[in-house]
């Protein structure tokens, strides 16, 4: 076997259908364009959204507000989520490799710590954000506070 006996699988490629040869083609004339209008002339293009002169959705549906587009969203975790993970894995460092595997986020979020809840236990927190009340709970018990 060599390059030259390849052949595609059957019924997986299609001849295109030629048009604008003719009469005897059965697709001469018009060619499959019809009779008058735009289409049926050379050089038709359709607009992005046209509907054959209806209203176009996008002008027919209400716009309201303002999405901005530089926005930074963050995964919310609280302070008692930390420890509840302390408690049940035994760690003293939190980040975000550690949350991933919990199931809290996933890799591509960023984090933001907010402080929610009661922490006991001294941990070392690695994460994008932190709300005041969450690094002061967790400096309150010694931990320590990294920014990412």
């Amino acid at each position: 076997m060599d390059l030259s006996n390849l052949k595609p699988a059957v019924g997986s490629v299609k001849t295109t259908k030629r048009i604008g040869r003719g009469q005897g083609s059965g697709r001469g004339g018009t060619s499959t364009r019809g009779h008058k209008g735009a289409k049926s002339r050379s050089g038709y293009s359709k607009k992005v959204g046209f509907e054959g002169g209806q209203m176009p959705l996008q002008r027919r549906v209400p716009k309201f507000g303002f999405k901005n587009i530089n926005r930074v969203e963050y995964k919310a975790i609280n302070v008692e989520v930390l420890q509840g993970l302390a408690e049940k894995l035994n760690i003293t460092s939190i980040d975000a490799e550690v949350l991933v595997n919990a199931g809290m986020c996933s890799k591509n979020d960023r984090i933001k710590v907010l402080g929610n809840g009661i922490l006991s236990a001294k941990l070392e927190v690695k994460a994008h954000a932190f709300s005041k009340s969450a690094q002061s709970a967790i400096e309150a018990v010694e931990g320590t506070v990294v920014k990412l």
